[in-house]
């Protein structure tokens, strides 16, 4: 419609009534409508991915790194499919996202046209919350407030389907009192929620009698910093992270044991060993194995979802409440810990771990120590970074050596463990922060995977940025690292490197090629003096670390019937690699006071 308003302009109104200052996506025929608004409006700015998945990628890291919606945009049939990763991303990890899919026009569906897919089945189980055809244009503003709505109250992703016809008829009467119109309004203010009394003192009493108790954090804390340390000094506690708590909270804390898990601590294992109490707030850490014995802790947990309560280990007193006020009324009524010989016991652990840690980054390989390449960044990373992580062996090195400068934030795609989310992340960070530096992690496989393609993005808007820096650190391996190492601990089976075997990528000249500066790093002086280039660079910087294969992802505390399958499928490979594999798993092994 030439002079009067479309429903498409009228969605796009919404998106600025919601707060929506950017839209991350891909056109399509089946979305030009939408597009074509956002032309004429010229907000929410456009973001144009090169590939759907990362526009979803992109639209939760929005979320994640800002706390609101983020908004992701495909046409129909292959565009709405390729969405599917990033919002399962956002599902796992509980962020709020929208996602507006086109679709063909209502006349033609049901005829088997083309790129026609059944969008409400496609999207049924990851936006399960909410997702909704728009049939007629009185139905838009209500679907969309309502997608918006559920988003947030949800923490999940939501759908709105807007076919062709729809998108391009005249918007309705934004006023129209009659039946069967449905008036809505933008907007939700989150509520106050705390535990009742009652339980709040079960709570108090489980924790008071502990005499060994473990603090467990997770993203739920983020905003309760002040109040989980009062209540953890007051219990004489240990505390430990989920991996998507690690930014939560100072990891030079003494008593602060770092990340739990298959990929965390020996400190953090053997807390979780000893506890014979456990308070878990805001976390759903899926690796039960690592959690105290059943029956060995009592335990309470907080969580501002009753759905997650008790999913994960046995809960004496589950609490449904905002972690920082619940926090606070808990700490009003436990009992201060006489005894602090637990919490030296804690801090003896500690310090082990921080000099096995050391002791792993400094060793040899061929030609660099992957631990080495990331410890390194400690106390270089600026106080207004911002970290985003791919998926692979990369996220062990993070977790266990990159110690983050108190509120700089860190994001990854955790419970679905997605690689290819790293470069899509730290765009969405830069793109909703350009004021400050980020640093992104990838291994070489996730940078292959969906960096590549992003690094073009990135090399198309720079130049926009109040602060250009923005660093990649690839560890380039030549392996499918996590792959190789989980197929031996968990298989038994050796390597198979027609699987795990990666091209050799010059990442460093691919970056002189799209305008941005390229750092090739084969050793460990090379690395300190590549961290400090980067940072002081006038534009994005790539650092392609050459590093060894041979470094083990080796969980904590483990006995030898645990890591056994890692000996059995490094003796079936033969050959250097193994050899040196089998040498470095042995030394590590060592570290933690085994003689396997």
């Amino acid at each position: 419609m030439a002079d009067g308003r479309t429903v498409s302009d009228l969605l796009v109104e919404r998106l600025s009534a919601w707060g929506v200052e950017r839209v991350f996506g891909y056109s399509g025929d089946g979305i030009d409508g939408v597009i074509g608004a956002l032309r004429r409006a010229g907000k929410p700015a456009f973001v144009q991915a090169r590939h759907e998945e990362n526009a979803a990628f992109m639209a939760v890291g929005h979320a994640k790194y800002t706390g609101g919606v983020g908004v992701c945009l495909s046409t129909q049939g292959p565009g709405a499919v390729h969405l599917l990763n990033g919002l399962y991303d956002a599902k796992l990890d509980g962020k709020p996202v929208v996602a507006i899919v086109g679709q063909q026009a209502s006349t033609v569906l049901g005829s088997a046209y083309q790129q026609e897919i059944d969008l409400q089945r496609l999207f049924g189980d990851v936006c399960a919350q909410f997702v909704q055809t728009a049939h007629a244009p009185e139905q838009l503003p209500m679907l969309l407030d309502r997608a918006f709505r559920t988003a947030l109250a949800t923490r999940s992703p939501t759908c709105v389907i807007v076919p062709h016809d729809v998108q391009s008829a005249e918007a309705p009467d934004e006023q129209a009192h009659e039946h069967g119109v449905m008036m809505t309004s933008p907007g939700l203010r989150p509520a106050r929620v705390l535990p009742y009394e009652s339980d709040l003192r079960a709570a108090a009493e489980v924790l008071s009698a502990g005499e060994r108790v473990a603090v467990m954090v997770g993203q739920g804390a983020y905003g309760a910093v002040s109040e989980v340390l009062e209540l953890v000094d007051r219990l004489g506690a240990g505390v430990t992270t989920s991996l998507l708590g690690k930014p939560v909270l100072d990891e030079t804390l003494p008593f602060h044991t770092g990340v739990m898990g298959h990929l965390g601590t020996t400190a953090s294992a053997q807390l979780m060993q000893e506890c014979d109490t456990l308070l878990l707030v805001g976390t759903n850490d899926p690796w039960t194995e690592f959690y105290p014995k059943p029956g060995q802790a009592r335990a309470v947990q907080i969580d501002i979802d009753g759905r997650q309560l008790g999913v994960r280990y046995p809960i004496e007193v589950p609490l449904v409440g905002d972690a920082a006020e619940t926090v606070r009324a808990l700490t009003a009524l436990v009992k201060p810990a006489g005894d602090r010989s637990w919490r030296e016991k804690v801090e003896g652990w500690v310090s082990r771990w921080h000099s096995i840690a050391e002791k792993r980054a400094a060793a040899a390989a061929e030609p660099l120590n992957p631990q080495h390449v990331v410890r390194s960044l400690t106390g270089r990373l600026p106080g207004d970074a911002q970290v985003a992580v791919d998926v692979g062996s990369v996220v062990y090195w993070y977790a266990r050596h990159l110690r983050l400068p108190p509120g700089v934030p860190a994001h990854l795609s955790s419970t679905l463990a997605s690689m290819g989310c790293g470069i899509p992340y730290g765009l969405a960070a830069k793109l909703a922060a350009p004021e400050s530096p980020v640093v992104v992690l990838s291994g070489d496989g996730g940078l292959q995977m969906t960096g590549l393609a992003e690094l073009v993005t990135v090399a198309a808007r720079w130049r926009d940025w109040a602060d250009p820096r923005f660093l990649v650190c690839v560890l380039n391996n030549g392996d499918l690292a996590e792959v190789s190492w989980e197929q031996r601990e968990m298989e038994s089976e050796p390597r198979f490197a027609t699987s795990q075997d990666l091209p050799d990528v010059p990442y460093a000249k691919y970056a002189e090629v799209l305008g941005l500066r390229g750092l090739r790093v084969e050793s460990p002086e090379e690395m300190d003096a590549a961290w400090a280039t980067a940072l002081s660079a006038d534009r994005p910087v790539v650092i392609d670390a050459r590093t060894d294969p041979a470094i083990p992802l080796l969980p904590p505390n483990q006995p030898y019937e645990k890591v056994q399958g890692m000996y059995d499928g490094l003796a079936a490979e033969k050959g250097p690699l193994a050899r040196r594999a089998e040498a470095h798993l042995r030394r590590e092994r060592a570290d933690e006071g085994f003689t396997d």
